[in-house]
């Protein structure tokens, strides 16, 4: 038996990423807490040994979040072989945003060269906004509203974790304020891009999926580019029981998901990776990781990580790509390789 479709002409041409240059260790950011962290009897190396992650990247202070974006895009176009001005269709599913207008895919068209004839916007749902985006991609390929679709992601951790890190190291913080903001402690820095389009020689078969939302739980993780407070253990225990219900319901509908080839997951932790494979039965072999050294880049989590395993996957193979953001939403979609 096969899953079923939700898509029959959608296809991923290519994606590209780029690596922030500037390494950010963990234990750098625990000496910068140090006198916090003994002060509120909180144990170093948390971020190591309890999230998973050893390090994240930051880009060049005053590098932008569209700069960052549009390296990716320019990188997805070439491996897809599109010109700038066959794109019908641009997609920015940026979180991190200097300001609240114009959109980040302005800048972003501006700076690839795209023709006056693209549409572009941005998408956010927070760190599902590129999966949204995809669906959205494909919906247009299918109606024929667009021929090729780039979707760019550009994610920037350098400002909010200088201002958690400045504000932790005040004689009033406590240990409360800690835990509040641990989350923002393991994000991190990287853009991504995706050229989509209809079947070609090459191409990778988007099926489809499903996304189940849960927004009960949408003040459990609130942030911008200076603050982000997270409710870390209600986050997991409201993330992991939508994430059973999406998983049991795409079952239901005739989805395959059990015996998929590859799972590219969003990058959040190593508990969090652990615990969802462990509940929906998911291999851990079969989960490419990218956190560990890279931390949580938001939407550009999937496609990043997915950039960094696309040259070793066959033929043939079914991938599921699926996430889970704050509000709480949760996405899977299929792609057959």
């Amino acid at each position: 038996m096969t899953s079923p479709s939700n898509f029959e002409r959608s296809f991923v041409w290519s994606v590209g990423s780029v690596e922030a240059p500037e390494v950010i260790t963990s234990a750098w950011i625990d000496e910068q807490l140090i006198e916090t962290l003994e002060r509120c009897a909180v144990r170093p190396g948390l971020l190591e040994s309890v999230a998973g992650i050893t390090e994240r990247r930051w880009w060049p202070d005053g590098l932008s979040f569209d700069e960052a974006a549009a390296r990716a895009g320019s990188r997805a176009l070439e491996a897809a072989g599109i010109a700038p001005h066959e794109v019908d269709l641009l997609i920015s599913t940026s979180v991190s945003k200097h300001h609240l207008e114009p959109s980040v895919a302005c800048a972003v068209h501006f700076r690839l060269g795209l023709s006056s004839t693209c549409m572009n916007f941005d998408l956010g749902n927070a760190c599902l906004g590129f999966l949204d985006a995809m669906k959205v991609a494909a919906m247009a390929i299918e109606t024929g509203q667009a021929r090729t679709v780039l979707i760019v992601d550009g994610e920037g951790s350098r400002a909010v974790q200088l201002a958690t890190i400045e504000r932790l190291r005040q004689a009033s913080a406590t240990t409360s304020d800690v835990f509040d903001q641990f989350a923002s402690l393991t994000l991190g820095s990287g853009a991504a891009a995706m050229v989509m389009g209809g079947p070609r020689t090459g191409a990778h078969q988007l099926l489809g999926g499903i996304s189940r939302a849960a927004t009960t739980h949408h003040d459990l993780c609130v942030g911008d580019l200076d603050n982000m407070r997270t409710d870390t253990a209600g986050l997991l225990e409201g993330g992991l029981a939508l994430a059973r219900q999406a998983f049991d319901d795409a079952l239901e509908e005739g989805w395959q998901w059990r015996d998929c080839d590859r799972y590219v997951m969003h990058q959040i932790s190593a508990v969090h990776t652990a615990k969802l494979c462990e509940l929906l039965g998911i291999p851990m072999d079969r989960v490419p990781l990218t956190y560990p050294n890279f931390g949580n880049m938001g939407p550009a989590a999937i496609p990043y990580t997915l950039s960094t395993v696309a040259s070793d996957i066959a033929a043939g193979e079914r991938v599921l790509l699926m996430g889970i953001g704050s509000g709480l939403n949760c996405a899977a979609l299929e792609i057959l390789w």
